[in-house]
């Protein structure tokens, strides 16, 4: 149960007696099968970076046309001087 309380101040939950008892269940399952994992021979297994088979794709850079000022600002809801319009998020320093 100690280690649900740590988890809990870390996450800073307010849990009940249930959803203690129920995450104490949970934690131990999940101890449980991390212990089996580590069992496990793994000397022979390669290093594995990415779960899928990924390969490099590479490709030249192309120009293409793009949009023009116009067409591309066509859909905004403000724009101003040739330029989207958006609300101020941060304060000026």
């Amino acid at each position: 149960m100690e280690d649900v309380e740590h988890v809990m101040k870390l996450a800073r939950l307010d849990l009940s007696a249930a959803e203690r008892e129920e995450m104490r269940r949970q934690l131990s399952d999940i101890l449980e099968h991390v212990a089996k994992l580590q069992e496990l021979d793994t000397a022979e297994v390669p290093p594995t970076y990415h779960v899928l088979k990924t390969r490099e794709i590479w490709r030249e850079d192309e120009v293409r046309p793009g949009l023009s000022q116009e067409a591309a600002l066509a859909n905004a809801p403000r724009r101003r001087d040739g330029c989207f319009q958006v609300p101020r998020v941060a304060e000026e320093f």
